[in-house]
């Protein structure tokens, strides 16, 4: 998955990025952003979401800053990663599981250009969490007031992201990142990535149900197609029942209705009557046939007990690593 458990791939370029443009922002030694500032972003974030459908490359932007944290690492912030804005900077915007995701921090730009006191941490955060809620998905509890890292040595260290498939040994994850996550087995592998960042069994099940927001791309996570008869610029659904085809054509989704955030994730896996051409990956069977996912996997298939455990998980995702200052 590279984080194709939290994959969730739009349409961004997947060109090299370079360092982000220097704002005169807030520092670790500042003690406050104003929530002015905050509310003015996401009117920009509604607005960018909104016209660009753009939503599933946010909330993948988000979770891979946010899931690089190792909470065995007790050091110092930024030491343990995590939801701390280092996913901007070269090496890790480069990182082979980043794939895609400069065209989303470009996106994200001009947001950063208004308001800059309000921190890139916050703003992939904010992006995503909005990306989820205006798709029909459950608001979630956020706290903003993140510091950001400050420059490329603050980056983590690569690998530390799940993957969907195993390798060419049969083997799930590696020895990289800041602890090993190999595994024979796919469920394995996920403890061994979501248990690192200190999440349990039911967020790991309730964050896999993001994949009925988004598409896989081969070029970035290397699963999917070039196209589906669901992305191949006909007219899909939102979540206000209108359709749209304002997206850019490609990618495999999970779902037909992959720009709408709901619950059919845990409603489609199992059933063999869908669509051949959805993704049902390695490392979304093994939720039904792990014996302590399964619960979770079945329960979800009621959609509010779905919401109550997804906002849960996707609150604490977004806070992993992350040093907060006072909202005025």
């Amino acid at each position: 998955m590279k984080i194709a458990a939290a994959a969730l791939l739009l349409a961004a370029s997947a060109n090299a990025f370079t360092a982000p443009r220097v704002h005169n922002s807030r520092t670790a030694t500042s003690l406050s952003v104003a929530q002015a500032d905050l509310d003015g972003a996401q009117g920009m974030i509604d607005d960018i979401l909104k016209t660009k459908n753009c939503g599933p490359v946010f909330v993948r932007l988000a979770w891979h800053d946010s899931g690089t944290h190792d909470c065995n690492i007790k050091e110092e912030f930024p030491a343990s990663g995590g939801a701390i804005g280092s996913i901007r900077f070269d090496p890790e915007i480069n990182h082979g599981a980043n794939a895609g995701l400069a065209g989303a921090v470009k996106i994200l730009e001009p947001v950063k250009e208004k308001y800059p006191e309000v921190s890139y941490a916050d703003i992939f955060q904010m992006a995503s969490a909005r990306g989820i809620e205006l798709a029909g998905g459950p608001k979630i509890d956020m706290k903003y007031g993140r510091v950001d890292a400050t420059g490329p040595e603050m980056c983590s260290p690569e690998g530390n992201l799940p993957d969907a498939e195993a390798g060419p040994e049969g083997k799930f994850g590696g020895a990289g990142g800041t602890a090993s996550t190999e595994d024979e087995s796919a469920a394995g592998h996920l403890r061994k990535v979501f248990h690192r960042m200190g999440l349990d069994d039911e967020a790991i099940v309730a964050l896999s149900g993001a994949h009925t927001f988004g598409r896989a791309y081969a070029d970035r996570s290397g699963l999917g197609a070039e196209k589906t008869k669901f992305t191949d610029g006909s007219a899909t659904k939102l979540a206000d029942g209108s359709e749209t085809t304002s997206y850019t054509p490609g990618g495999s989704p999970w779902v037909e209705n992959w720009l709408v955030f709901d619950n059919s994730y845990f409603t489609t896996i199992t059933d063999e009557s869908t669509d051949e051409e959805l993704l049902k990956l390695t490392s979304d069977k093994c939720l039904w046939e792990d014996e302590k996912f399964g619960p979770f996997a079945k329960k979800f298939a009621d959609k509010d007990a779905f919401f109550e455990s997804y906002a849960k998980a996707h609150k604490a995702l977004s806070e992993l690593g992350s040093k907060f200052e006072n909202v005025e």
